[in-house]
């Protein structure tokens, strides 16, 4: 492994105050452009956005090849959905002709580095807010992940064959009906692809908006290992652990 090599999978993956910074620093550039993509999406296309795009894909490569230096093992990585996110992000950045449409799969890096260890891990330690919430930010963020994704999806694949979806916003409202089971049918997908994107946005879209609807109204836990038989999750006011009876210790901050 030469210096660099090293140097880069400390950053990435190692547990210094070094590497938690940069992690931080790519959560906050990956959501930053996941506003940027979200709010050019509805704007016509300028010189100015056609600069930034350049600038952010030659960013995203260069994350993506630092990505793929330190893995132990580079051919697997071609095996992930997050890896060939990250390719198409950065067609979409310096070939905005040819991806236009898939520009919004640019949000799955956002997902991706909130499901590695080392950042979750470090959000539960940093962050009381993050600990009380996880689930219902992670739920929300699929959520958005989804969305999102099909609404690009819409745009690319029906954008200028069907005269219903004339910019991004027509395909984020036929996304956000289809999901939410309203169908007001002032929009609809013809063909068969049409109506298969519809099926997908139906069944994946409700089952993401249940999940997190579940979570936002379920009883709160907390995260608090057995020592008996290693459950993680547990009601805020448990005294033994529902699965082994084990005594529990959670700890409490009391009463405000």
């Amino acid at each position: 492994m030469t210096s660099l090599t090293a140097r880069l999978a400390g950053l990435y993956e190692g547990n210094t105050d070094g590497a938690h910074r940069f992690r931080y620093g790519l959560l906050v550039l990956d959501v930053t452009t996941v506003a940027y993509v979200v709010v050019t999406s509805f704007l016509p296309r300028a010189p100015w956005i056609e600069g930034i795009d350049v600038v952010l894909g030659l960013v995203v490569l260069l994350d993506f090849l630092a990505r793929l230096a330190i893995s132990r093992n580079r051919a697997q990585e071609f095996l992930h959905l997050s890896t060939w996110a990250d390719i198409a992000a950065v067609v979409s950045f310096l070939a905005p002709v040819v991806g236009e449409g898939v520009g919004f799969l640019r949000i799955l890096r956002t997902l991706r580095l909130l499901r590695t260890y080392q950042l979750l891990d470090r959000l539960r330690a940093d962050s009381t807010v993050f600990r009380a919430n996880e689930d219902a930010i992670l739920a929300a963020t699929n959520l958005a992940v989804f969305v999102f994704v099909m609404t690009g999806i819409v745009y690319a694949t029906q954008h200028g064959s069907n005269p219903a979806i004339g910019n991004a916003i027509d395909a984020l409202y036929f996304t956000v009906t289809s999901l939410t089971t309203t169908g007001y049918g002032d929009i609809t997908l013809p063909g068969p692809t049409g109506r298969l994107i519809s099926v997908v946005v139906m069944i994946f879209g409700v089952t993401l908006f249940l999940r997190l609807a579940q979570v936002l109204f379920r009883p709160p836990k907390v995260r608090f290992p057995c020592s008996a038989c290693g459950l993680q999750r547990h009601d805020s006011d448990a005294v033994h652990c529902k699965a082994c009876g084990t005594r529990l210790a959670i700890p409490d901050e009391g009463a405000d």
